[in-house]
């Protein structure tokens, strides 16, 4: 298994495209002021020794030195040893409502981003428990199966959007169904089913398929995420709101009567997000209610740097950097290489 230890340091390979214009920029900038002197080509034969093509190449040198030496920075390593842990915890998916009706506001900032922050949270205070995700709109499809890994998950967690699935609407059903089939076939461990939503249900069958998660021994908890007064829903990218076939701004609000059905039919626990923290708590106590057992996980207990590798192919480019000179270099003036 392939890794970076510090991915934070991948961040700086913004610079790399940066680095490129300001070199392009300066090219035309240095090509213009050149011209302003008279004819390029006539110039070009008063100074037989400079050369067009040496500075690119080194550019480029520097250029692929700076990558590798940030990718240096990362730490990759390369996983050598396969491990099967037993940890002691419970299994959790999440499903979450990401509708167009979760853009409003009602809940700072979005009803969505309230979402994200709060399953982050919750990922967060996981140590030996698995966890997968599952978005629905219309439709509903797994974004991270069922694993241990908390990073992916936090990753995967931040790329939701509404943009993900084009047929809307609000199937819950849907949702808890494919979360029952989500999980491990292991016995004797707490299994619970997270359901964030508006309640805004428009397929039916939510609570039909909670009855049957309870029925294999999962919880399902919901997420009641917005207010019952409403609120209208954004167009991305202006300041105007959806509106319906008759030209009235579209109000979304938040059915309480539904989630608390839901979460009654699921043996589990209905909670209000609102703009307090109270919620986080809450899911937080009843988690802890469920029983742990021993998962089985397959890590990597052995990794090998590889930077080294990086730092010796640095080492050559700088190398051949130095060997380059700015300027043609007479022993070779015949050759047409690098002028």
């Amino acid at each position: 298994m392939f890794r970076f230890a510090d991915p934070q340091f991948l961040y700086l390979l913004i610079l790399l495209p940066l680095l490129v214009i300001f070199f392009i920029y300066s090219n035309y900038r240095r090509k213009k002021r050149i011209s302003e002197y008279g004819d390029p080509e006539l110039i070009k034969d008063l100074m037989p020794e400079v050369s067009y093509y040496r500075p690119i190449i080194k550019f480029w040198i520097m250029w692929l030195v700076l990558g590798l030496a940030i990718v240096m920075l990362a730490r990759p390593q390369f996983g050598t040893k396969k491990e099967t842990v037993k940890r002691s915890g419970i299994e959790t998916i999440i499903a979450m409502d990401i509708s167009n009706s979760m853009m409003a506001e009602d809940v700072v900032p979005t009803r969505l981003s309230k979402a994200k922050m709060l399953v982050s949270r919750l990922v967060e205070s996981f140590t030996d428990d698995k966890v997968g995700l599952i978005v629905f709109a219309g439709d509903a499809f797994t974004q991270l199966p069922i694993t241990s890994d908390y990073i992916s998950a936090k990753m995967f967690l931040e790329s939701i959007s509404p943009s993900l699935i084009s047929s809307q609407g609000t199937n819950i059903g849907e949702a808890i169904r494919l979360a029952v089939r989500g999980f491990t076939p292991q016995e004797k461990v707490g299994r619970a089913i997270i359901v964030i939503t508006d309640g805004e249900n428009h397929e039916g069958g939510a609570v039909e398929a909670a009855k049957e998660a309870a029925s294999k021994g999962m919880q399902v908890y919901v997420l009641g995420i917005g207010s019952p007064d409403g609120a209208p829903i954004p167009i991305e990218g202006s300041n105007e709101y959806r509106k319906d076939k008759d030209g009235n701004v579209v109000v979304t609000r938040l059915n309480e009567q539904m989630c608390r059905e839901i979460a009654q039919a699921g043996n589990g626990v209905y909670i209000r997000v609102d703009n307090s923290s109270s919620a986080q708590t809450l899911l937080q106590k009843e988690i802890d209610k469920l029983a742990k057992a021993d998962l089985e996980t397959t890590v990597y207990s052995n990794y090998n740097e590889q930077f080294m590798v990086l730092a010796w192919i640095i080492f050559i480019f700088l190398l051949i950097d130095i060997l380059i000179l700015e300027k043609k270099n007479p022993l070779f003036k015949n050759i047409k290489l690098f002028h």
